[in-house]
């Protein structure tokens, strides 16, 4: 897989679905953390929503870019 870029890599059925489940529980985490406050009395503008948004975008993100080069490492390795 080594021979393959970055996007090949990034939106293969290997890493997606490991990064939407972080992307999941640790957005959700950060979100709760961060504006729960406006959720809880469901006062989010749209700006919140936006942030919110970007709150998980964030952590699928650093997941895909952190599989992408574990996969491409591991794949430089076995040769």
């Amino acid at each position: 897989m080594n021979s393959h870029g970055f996007f090949a890599i990034a939106f293969s059925a290997q890493v997606v679905p490991r990064a939407l489940r972080v992307a999941l529980v640790v957005g959700t985490l950060l979100a709760l953390i961060n504006h729960g406050d406006s959720i809880l009395s469901m006062s989010m503008g749209g700006e919140d929503m936006v942030k919110v948004a970007l709150t998980y975008l964030v952590p699928y993100g650093v997941s895909t870019w952190s599989a992408v080069g574990a996969i491409k490492a591991s794949s430089a390795a076995n040769g």
